[in-house]
């Protein structure tokens, strides 16, 4: 993990390093330099931006745009889109590479910058290092900034088309009853327009974004409004999108919620069953509820487990050429389609699934058993090897021993915080939290490192 980039780009809050106005320009012009290496023949390299609703938004543009001029840039403004639609545009207008200034699913005071490559995919941590490299090297950027203006294009259109276009000919939502909550993000206008389109009745919330309220109280992390609010109209079912719009959450015909885990319990037997499902396999993260993994495996569906981070599921999706993988902050990937989380894609799918089953929401949730799940953090002051803290290992597997296979224990540092991070999961609530409570009591008196539990 590089000092600047994340699990997905750079963020922060807007105003405070990394985010000042002239750091800002500086990220441009090294992403001029690092990124421009498709474009072959007469005319400028190009580079399209996008951005969620923030109200920063408009200024780290600006600031953007005059470090990317500095470096004879084209940059062309897609104004506020989502960002897996950045994605697919990037690619198929040929251009050298994407920007998407947002934070996701964060509070509205912060921002991100994410970039995509000329293939539509998040950066490797090579080219990532090289930006880095860049920005944060001994010998200062020397550049003079300069704002080539802005070639404004709409092509949300072509994007809902994109979007429609993956789903089975003749589908149609006709008389079916969808409660949506766009996060006051992205997708505000494209989301309701593409199940409208499709024949949806659509109620709206979360869809009057006003520079300010980006996922507060609301979207794919806040999802009790949108599931009470489902329940009370009746409707087929309810859908959260986070902030960007590459996250999905529903709620079925009761209010009850279902998860990125729930979308893949649903989706991967549904592939498989059609022959659409690589090697029978999925990838998904380590904090997937262990029930998961054990209702697939009775479906003959195995898992490929990778650290938390879309980029780490995709690139083990792109390794043996798999179908689908997520994460259950509902982060799916479905590799036919796109090579990144889509929200819409993955509410259009899961809806195209489940219609042609002939099941209410409900019928699936119920399909599978979650396990309880205690999930700890502790703040630290440095990061010891874990196989360094004496008695930890022995303890760990002591007590997996005591799960006799029905559950287990995950222990890692954050790649971004300082923090260590436990989740334990079993049959028995109480159990669980004993175990929890125990290695982390062991950690911070072997370790030395503890500041905090937090």
């Amino acid at each position: 993990m590089g000092k600047l980039f994340g699990t997905d780009g750079i963020r922060g809050i807007t105003w405070e390093y990394p985010f000042t106005p002239d750091f800002i320009r500086k990220i441009g012009y090294a992403a001029s330099l690092a990124l421009a290496y498709k474009k072959k023949g007469p005319g400028k390299p190009v580079v399209l931006i996008g951005m969620d609703s923030r109200a920063s938004g408009k200024l780290i543009r600006k600031y953007l745009a005059e470090g990317l001029g500095a470096g004879k840039f084209t940059v062309v403004n897609l104004g506020i889109i989502p960002t897996p639609a950045i994605s697919y545009l990037v690619k198929r207008e040929n251009a050298d590479f994407g920007i998407v200034i947002s934070a996701s699913h964060n509070p509205p005071e912060f921002n991100g910058i994410k970039f995509f490559s000329s293939e539509g995919l998040k950066l490797s941590e090579a080219l990532e290092g090289k930006i880095e490299k860049l920005l944060l090297g001994r010998k200062p950027l020397s550049f003079r900034p300069y704002h080539p203006g802005l070639h404004k294009k709409d092509f949300t259109r072509d994007y809902e088309d994109f979007l429609k276009g993956t789903l089975p000919p003749g589908f149609s939502l006709k008389g079916v009853k969808i409660l949506l909550d766009c996060a006051n993000g992205a997708a505000y206008k494209i989301a309701p327009r593409v199940f409208r389109d499709l024949g949806a009745t659509v109620k709206v919330i979360g869809d009057k974004p006003d520079g300010k309220n980006i996922n507060v109280g609301c979207g794919a992390l806040h999802t009790s409004k949108m599931a009470a609010a489902a329940a009370a109209w009746g409707a087929f079912c309810g859908i959260s999108l986070d902030g960007d719009a590459d996250r999905c959450m529903f709620a079925d015909e009761t209010g009850s919620q279902l998860d990125g885990d729930d979308i893949v319990a649903i989706m991967a037997p549904y592939l498989k069953e059609r022959g659409r499902l690589t090697k029978n396999r999925v990838s998904l993260t380590f904090m997937s509820n262990y029930g998961l993994l054990k209702y697939l495996k009775g479906k003959g569906v195995s898992v490929t487990q990778v650290p938390v981070g879309d980029k780490n599921v995709s690139d083990a999706m792109a390794k043996d050429g798999l179908k689908i993988g997520g994460e259950s902050s509902g982060h799916i990937i479905f590799s036919e389609f796109a090579p990144t989380g889509d929200g819409i894609l993955t509410a259009l799918q899961t809806l195209a699934a489940v219609r042609e089953m002939g099941r209410p929401f409900s019928w699936f949730r119920r399909r599978w058993r979650r396990y309880p799940q205690v999930v700890g953090s502790v703040k630290v002051t440095h990061k010891p090897p874990l196989e360094h803290v004496a008695g930890l290992n022995d303890k760990i597997s002591g007590f997996e021993i005591d799960l006799k296979g029905n559950g287990r224990i995950f222990i890692r540092y954050s790649g971004t915080e300082p923090l260590l991070r436990l989740l334990v999961e079993g049959e028995s609530r109480a159990e669980i939290q004993a175990i929890a409570d125990d290695i982390l009591a062991h950690y911070k008196k072997h370790s030395g490192a503890l500041v905090k539990k937090i």
